[in-house]
């Protein structure tokens, strides 16, 4: 019968090993951190060199906490899901389904506006990443379920109405009115209420 082997004695004290957990947790933050810092910045795909020069830490480090980038994007669209989440998913106050429709456009401009850098890194990274494009799927699931619950009922039912409307507010329009058409933040968000309006009080 096989010997059953004890644990080897330690002498790791509990202070020294809530202390290297703690200096675990501060070295994983700061490279999240960093990414984050380095994409608002203007790199949409930085690397693991550039990511560890940034925390402060050896390249050894990021892989020590991260299997590879992959793993850690996924922190980055984590973070992306729950700002994006905290601004659009909250009840609308307007009555008048038109108006309604408007504080949608405002609500999703100001989302949309504060993750672009970061939507913008994930996009690139999401066509070799089934997570990344698993994220990006399930946010434009919510973002149609949100139509569906906050739109009148008769809208939800005229299908090509549903589909206009989810496309003017997809993340995808925002981003060719910010990038590719060069418009602020301020007329991309006007641009959209006047194509909202012109839709829905169309006889």
């Amino acid at each position: 019968m096989p010997t059953r082997l004890s644990p080897k004695p330690t002498n790791v004290t509990p202070e020294e090993s809530d202390g290297r957990r703690r200096r675990s947790l501060d070295s994983r933050a700061r490279i999240v951190k960093a990414l984050l810092e380095l994409v608002h910045g203007g790199e949409l795909s930085p690397g693991a060199e550039q990511v560890a020069e940034r925390a402060g830490v050896g390249l050894r480090s990021v892989f020590r906490h991260f299997k590879d980038m992959d793993s850690l994007y996924r922190e980055m669209a984590a973070i992306i899901e729950t700002q994006l989440a905290s601004i659009i998913d909250q009840p609308i106050q307007a009555n008048d389904p038109t108006e309604r429709l408007i504080e949608i456009v405002g609500r999703r401009s100001a989302a949309f506006e504060a993750i672009s850098p970061y939507k913008q890194a994930a996009d690139l990274q999401r066509r070799r990443s089934a997570f990344l494009n698993a994220g990006h799927r399930r946010m434009n699931a919510i973002s149609r379920d949100i139509l569906r619950r906050e739109l009148p009922a008769a809208t939800v039912r005229d299908p090509l109405m549903f589909e206009a409307l989810d496309a003017l507010l997809s993340w995808e329009t925002w981003s060719r009115l910010r990038r590719d058409q060069g418009l602020s933040a301020r007329r991309a968000r006007e641009v959209l209420e006047i194509a909202v309006r012109r839709l829905i009080d169309k006889p």
